[in-house]
C-alpha cells in the first residue's frame, strides 16, 4: 500500500495571511493612477508585506496596521481613490475575521 503524503494543517492564520495577501493585490490595482498621498499608500503596502513575510503570525501587529492604513485613507484627498481604499480597508478587515472551513 502505497503511504500518502502528510498534509499540511491549515489553521486560521493561514486563511487570514492568504486572504490578506490577496487584498494587498487587488490594492495595488486599484492604485496604478497617480494621486497625491500614492507614495505613503505603496510604503504601507511595503510594511504589509514585510509583515506578511514573518513567519509568526501576530493578529495584534494586523490590526495595528489597518488602523494606520485607515489613517492613510482619511489623509487622501481625492474622493474616487479614496473610497477605493475604503473598500480595501472593509475587504482587510474582513480578512482578519476568515476562519478555517470545516467539513
Amino acid at each position: 500500500m502505497a503511504k500518502t503524503p502528510d498534509r499540511k494543517v491549515v489553521t486560521d492564520e493561514d486563511v487570514k495571511r492568504k486572504a490578506v495577501k490577496l487584498v494587498i493585490v487587488h490594492l495595488k490595482r486599484k492604485i496604478e493612477e497617480d494621486f497625491q498621498g500614492k507614495d505613503s499608500i505603496i510604503d504601507w503596502m511595503e510594511q504589509m508585506e514585510v509583515l506578511l513575510g514573518k513567519e509568526e503570525f501576530v493578529l495584534s501587529e494586523y490590526h495595528q496596521a489597518r488602523k494606520d492604513f485607515n489613517g492613510l485613507i482619511e489623509r487622501t484627498l481625492d474622493y474616487t481613490i479614496r473610497s477605493k481604499l475604503r473598500d480595501s480597508w472593509f475587504s482587510l478587515g474582513k480578512a482578519l475575521d476568515k476562519k478555517v472551513k470545516h467539513r
